[in-house]
């Protein structure tokens, strides 16, 4: 019924009429959020792929078939789906936009020829080596196994390269539960161990013409990958293990609860297709529907602790509505004088504010959290007025849009007002921000060129920064890496900011973050020779602001990512002082009168102790001895 797309492909693009379906079915939508009407395009394959010769049938009769293939799809999203809801009276989207996608795979399946997407040269050449590692050949019920490996593999290796991880949340998980589908095809093609990672150079010389950098990622990735797999293969021997006592506990019925084969799939990541082929193979039946109920409401407590501020499905209009445009002019200012240009109460426009609310101004020096910088704080006030600003987050449109809170009196959208954020919040802020561009550019030096930034935060206590890497860091790296950022900041190089166009910006080699959203000019912030990145931060203007600086604390957040906690200035200076004091008190407790005599003393009483250990065995053994020879003359 979309007749709006109809008449534009019949009477402005000129598709006949007779080459139309309309149907139902040209609906997109997947839960809650945006949909709408589509338009898919189709490839007829000729009769090459239509044994029974019913042409056209197949297409306008919906039937199942390889003649007529899928080759684009455009979605005009421009309802919001609600559950519950009938289509006929979803509300229409604030914004609506089109979603448009065409798929390289079948467009080179349909130039070569091939069956299907991965019967051509793109998978291929994965496919061939898979076989070389298995005496099932690549044909009948088999294919299906070695297209899962293939597009599995590829999918790895990109994700690693461009900084994703294994974790056990969000694209982390996502990425595991990917490698851990192929390694079970992998079982159905009877290979045991793991193999996955041999596969990840095919795909790198495969793509080399259009994606180059992957090849100086390969040994990382092969060994996250392989790492990984391992990982897997003992999941599997430990599930199996678990498995077969739930299946003697339930010997009695002869039938696997849900529950039970749900735990074992989310909580030790058995495969719930395994559980109940090994459950069948000893002759019980599996409650399949009960693991169903299980997976359904685990997705929605999903969702619903997802909440209203993540869900594509809400949307405030007002924020969405509001474009007008808001300067940012904290990177040289302490304090602004500005116009209220917009006033908001949970989300939706008003003209006053008497009470806790938002503010965007038409000028702010307050910075807006972004980029793992933590918001400033500060006030607002004028004659009638004063409010606490206690957060900064950027509007739909990238506004800042200032929390407030404490309110004396009444704000008004054109009222003048002067805001002050908290500076020396601000400088302990941008200390620790600094501090984190040296830290990757050690890492680096240190841990090698495939270490990336992962996610990071920094605020005025303490900076936090999450990187790439397959293993501990050793406390000997750690001092170097500390050393080498000490060291940088003892150089004091000037710390300079340039606005440029993205692509001169990656031609000067600047640190981009994979996953970052750049627009057509971005910041690059240089320290000396020692770090140059994309970022668009607030940084100190030369390094020996950074003071001093201390690495806190490091540890594994996930399969293959570290994460580092650091202080500068006073907050370092402070840690190093309560670690001296600790050693001087412990020195006194132990009567030593110089805590650097501490070692040799610890050493003492740990040799004497030995020794007493020793001579009390020797009289325990002394002791069991007579007692043998009492009880030998006694006749015991």
């Amino acid at each position: 019924d979309d007749a709006e797309a109809y008449r534009i492909w019949t009477e402005d693009c000129g598709v006949s009429p007779s080459h139309i379906l309309k149907t139902p079915n040209n609906f997109w939508e997947i839960g809650n959020g945006p949909c709408g009407p589509d338009s898919e395009i189709f490839y007829d394959r000729g009769e090459a792929f239509d044994p029974q010769h019913l042409g056209e049938r197949r297409f306008f009769e919906e039937l199942e078939n390889d003649r007529y293939i899928e080759i684009w799809n455009i979605v005009f999203s421009q309802y919001n789906s609600e559950e519950g809801v009938d289509r006929k009276d979803y509300k229409e989207l604030p914004q609506k936009n089109i979603d448009t996608g065409m798929g390289l795979e079948r467009l080179v399946c349909i130039v070569q020829g091939g069956e299907t997407n991965f019967d051509t040269d793109l998978f291929l050449p994965v496919i061939r080596e898979v076989e070389k590692m298995t005496s099932k050949k690549y044909e009948g019920e088999n294919k299906m196994a070695y297209r899962v490996i293939a597009d599995h593999i590829r999918t790895v290796t990109f994700a690693l390269a461009d900084g994703a991880v294994f974790s056990n949340e969000g694209r982390g998980y996502v990425l595991r539960r990917v490698l851990r589908r192929a390694v079970r095809y992998g079982i159905k093609l009877e290979i045991s161990e793991s193999f996955m990672y041999q596969l990840v150079k095919v795909v790198a010389d495969n793509m080399y013409d259009y994606y180059p950098y992957l090849q100086e990622k390969v040994a990382l990735i092969e060994k996250l990958v392989r790492t990984e797999e391992e990982s897997f293969h003992k999941t599997l021997v430990n599930g199996e293990s678990l498995l077969k006592g739930e299946l003697e506990a339930h010997a009695d019925t002869k039938r696997l609860p849900g529950a039970v084969v749900f735990r074992l799939y989310d909580t030790y990541g058995f495969p719930k297709e395994l559980t109940a082929e090994i459950a069948e193979d000893n002759g019980y039946t599996v409650d399949m529907e009960g693991f169903e109920k299980e997976m359904a409401e685990q997705k929605r407590r999903a969702r619903e602790s997802r909440g209203d501020q993540q869900s594509m499905g809400k949307q405030s209009k007002d924020l969405m509505d509001f474009e007008e445009e808001s300067v940012f002019t904290g990177y040289t200012d302490r304090e602004c004088f500005s116009e209220v240009i917009g006033l908001f109460k949970d989300g939706v426009k008003v003209e006053f504010l008497e009470g806790e609310g938002d503010v965007i101004l038409k000028e702010t020096c307050f910075y807006a959290e972004s980029g793992g910088q933590c918001a400033d704080t500060g006030t607002l006030w004028n004659d009638t007025f004063s409010c606490t600003v206690t957060d900064v987050q950027k509007a739909p449109h990238k506004q800042p849009m200032h929390h407030i809170e404490h309110v004396e009196g009444t704000l008004s959208v054109g009222d003048k007002v002067h805001g002050r954020y908290d500076f020396e919040a601000r400088e302990r802020t941008r200390a620790n921000h600094s501090s984190l561009h040296l830290l990757q550019s050690a890492l680096r030096k240190v841990l090698g060129s495939h270490v990336a930034q992962a996610g990071s935060y920094n605020c005025p206590d303490y900076a936090r920064f999450d990187f790439t890497h397959y293993e501990k860091v050793s406390e000997e790296q750690l001092k170097e890496v500390e050393r080498l950022v000490n060291e940088m900041i003892q150089a004091n190089a000037k710390v300079t900011t340039e606005v440029m166009s993205l692509e001169d910006a990656k031609n000067t080699g600047a640190i981009a973050l994979f996953d970052e959203k750049y627009g057509d000019s971005v910041r690059v912030v240089s320290m000396g020779d020692f770090s140059k990145e994309f970022c668009g931060g607030t940084h100190v203007s030369e390094l020996s602001q950074l003071g001093v600086y201390k690495i806190v604390s490091e540890e594994s957040i996930g399969s293959g990512i570290r994460r580092i906690t650091s202080k500068t200035q006073m907050a370092a200076y402070n840690d190093f002082k309560h670690e001296e004091e600790y050693l001087i008190e412990t020195a006194r407790m132990l009567k030593v009168q110089n805590w650097q005599l501490l070692k040799e003393r610890i050493q003492s009483l740990v040799d004497e102790n030995a020794a007493l250990k020793r001579e009390n065995n020797e009289a325990k053994q002394k002791a069991r001895n007579t007692e043998r020879h009492k009880g030998a003359l006694h006749g015991d």
